[in-house]
């Protein structure tokens, strides 16, 4: 065979060898050193370290730091699994209307999601600081007068509040794109036969919408098991610990207590709970598309 002929039949793989060889060097590589380093003690000060084994994973079930973490990163993941699925349906078809105004309303509703997270964060800090108690005080709400965010218990919704006003963005278009994908004479028949609206979502809206809410799922989920700069720019964690994800643990352990070894332990189960569930939802999503 010419030499010729080899080149035009596979010159179109040199295109996929820059991102295939730069996944390998920073994704699979890193992660399979982090993997490495989870079997060790290093603590990321000197080259030197031993190998002990499977010890750090042993750790982790007796670790109080990461049972607390893991409390707050299930309730938080929860919580903008569903915030972000309801609220995104609900404005979504707000915003599917013909009314007037709508372009604006489908731009403010966006906008959120353009503004940078440790930003965003910074600014609601200062809101959770003199803006809101200052409204307590004009209004007379007692629970407003205080910082939600200083107060174990409002701080986690304070967290999840500003989380859900940026998050529920992306959701918004991709929910109401995927309203847009109905064809019209299907609901206008089904408002010929009589259909009220909650009929029409639940039997003709909510089928169309499955593929955009596994895809939300998906991201919510990936949110909510990886938050790291909004609550680190909010809480940093606090207070006492209450608001501390997995992932500002593993920062934790690896950057202030030099825990290298222990601190890729925690990231490779976080890891792993991420792949599972994600596999779990991807099958069930297709069972019900079928």
């Amino acid at each position: 065979m010419k030499k010729g002929n080899i080149f035009n039949r596979y010159w179109a793989y040199l295109f996929i060898l820059v991102p295939v060889a730069l996944q390998l060097v920073f994704f699979y590589f890193p992660m399979l050193q982090g993997f490495f380093y989870s079997l060790t003690d290093w603590t990321g000060l000197t080259p030197n370290y031993n190998m002990v084994g499977f010890s750090n994973f042993g750790m982790i079930l007796s670790d109080q730091k990461f049972i607390k973490a893991i409390g707050f990163t299930v309730f938080f993941t929860i919580g903008m699994i569903v915030g972000q699925i309801v609220l995104g349906i609900l404005v979504a078809r707000f915003l599917n209307r013909k009314m007037r105004g709508v372009g604006f309303f489908r731009t403010a509703y966006f906008f959120p999601a353009v503004l940078s997270t440790v930003t965003l964060g910074l600014i609601f800090r200062q809101i959770f600081n003199y803006g809101f108690p200052q409204i307590g005080e004009l209004l007379g709400i007692e629970f407003l007068q205080q910082n939600l965010l200083a107060n174990e218990k409002t701080a986690i919704w304070g967290v999840l509040f500003v989380a859900l006003w940026q998050g529920v963005a992306m959701p918004i278009v991709i929910f109401l794109s995927g309203l847009q994908s109905i064809p019209d004479d299907i609901l206008e028949a089904a408002s010929i036969d009589g259909a009220t609206n909650r009929q029409k979502f639940w039997n003709i809206e909510l089928p169309y919408l499955l593929p955009s809410l596994s895809m939300v799922f998906i991201m919510a989920l990936k949110a909510g098991l990886t938050a790291f700069d909004l609550i680190y720019a909010l809480t940093g964690g606090g207070p006492s610990d209450t608001t501390t994800t997995l992932g500002m643990l593993v920062y934790n352990y690896a950057f202030r207590n030099n825990q290298y070894g222990y601190a890729n332990a925690i990231a490779v189960v976080l890891f792993v709970v991420i792949a599972i569930i994600s596999v779990l939802q991807i099958r069930m999503s297709r069972r019900f598309e079928v």
